[in-house]
């Protein structure tokens, strides 16, 4: 064996190198990514606009007809609830602008409190 093979290597092999990484980027760098979210701003999203629910059986589904009321679990004036993907992310009240139903908002979700309804 040669005077330079020791136990653990194998003849002919190398010596390890050093490994090599990219340089980490800088807080600097990483603040200026995490808040620059603009290739986001055309994603589409779903939002729903929630006046209430309620629990019905088939059989009073299938009696229902045009005048029929469906009571919902919500009281009168109480905040509708908007959704982003099934998420709610503020309260709001209903409005009528040109002939058309909308919602003003009155209250957002705090980001902390989206957080949360992710888990």
């Amino acid at each position: 064996m040669d005077e330079k093979t020791t136990e653990t290597q194998q003849p002919g092999s190398k010596e390890p190198e050093e490994a090599k990484f990219d340089e980490l980027k800088t807080d600097e760098n990483r603040d200026k990514t995490e808040r620059d979210i603009s290739f986001l701003l055309d994603v589409p999203l779903e939002i729903t606009v929630e006046l209430g629910k309620t629990k019905m059986l088939i059989q009073e589904l299938v009696q229902l007809g045009q005048g029929s009321v469906i009571e919902l679990e919500k009281l009168a004036g109480e905040p509708m609830e908007i959704l982003v993907n099934n998420k709610l992310i503020a309260r709001g009240e209903v409005v009528v602008v040109n002939e058309k139903f909308g919602v003003r908002l009155t209250d957002t979700i705090s980001p902390m409190e989206r957080i949360r309804q992710l888990k």
